[in-house]
């Protein structure tokens, strides 16, 4: 397939890295211009271009860019041919977007996205956390490997993202609507607890909005106390453990 990635950091340097090597067609791009991109990102055949240039001639958008400046993307979306398949890998952190009154209110954050860009959209690989996506890729059948609930409203953009998912080395499962995205969001069981597919339907089951709201706020608060406000990624076995006893 043809894939643009909007956003080089974490999760979308990792998502070019490995579809690239799978020999699908990936070009790149974030906010500060392809001379910026890290050439490790490239280093499988990615390609990286503007942010207009990535979303012309694709199959499949992939965002991987802070929650807060999506809606800043409608113009460059509104482009795209209704059938193009829009994956969202983000994430509503209050602590870093501010408090948006909607979301706080009940709405589920993926809801908000469509509405404010005014298209279907995939909600995928927002419950793993991206040294998780980088380190614990594993091939089907591998007791080891992490399931990734996916969430659409169009056949065809589930179908395509779970096989992209399965592709990235991840169990994908069908975690129904939009609408019902919020019990893969922060703070939920199944937010970067790396549970396996036979756990996945319980985790996803158990999931309470108001409870993953406070376990989100602690979650962070225990960053903030550790870390400060440096925006480091800690490694994959403090956020795992601290998840898993939070949000399981």
């Amino acid at each position: 397939m043809k894939i643009g990635i909007l956003g080089s950091g974490f999760i979308g340097g990792t998502l070019a890295r490995r579809f690239s090597a799978c020999g699908h067609t990936v070009k790149v791009a974030n906010s500060r211009g392809p001379e910026t991109i890290d050439p490790d990102v490239l280093a499988t055949g990615a390609h990286a271009v503007t942010k207009e240039e990535v979303v012309t001639d694709i199959d499949v958008l992939i965002l991987s860019i802070p929650f807060i400046r999506i809606p800043d993307l409608a113009p460059v979306l509104a482009e795209l041919p209704a059938e193009t398949v829009v994956i969202d890998t983000s994430n509503y952190i209050p602590m870093r977007d501010d408090r948006i009154e909607a979301i706080e209110k009940g709405k589920p954050d993926s809801v908000w996205v469509t509405e404010k860009l005014g298209r279907p959209i995939v909600k995928a690989w927002n419950s793993i956390y991206s040294a998780t996506l980088k380190e614990m890729n594993r091939p089907a059948g591998d007791p080891e490997r992490v399931a990734a609930p996916v969430a659409a409203d169009r056949d065809r953009d589930r179908d395509v993202a779970m096989a992209l998912v399965e592709e990235s080395g991840f169990d994908a499962y069908d975690a129904g609507t939009i609408a019902d995205s919020w019990r893969q969001q922060c703070g939920a069981p199944c937010y970067c607890t790396e549970v396996t597919l036979a756990e996945l339907p319980q985790a996803l089951a158990n999931a309470d909005l108001e409870r993953s709201r406070k376990r989100q706020d602690l979650a962070f608060a225990v960053y903030e106390e550790r870390f400060g406000t440096s925006g480091i990624n800690p490694g994959r076995d403090f956020i795992v453990q601290l998840s898993r006893l939070l949000n399981l």
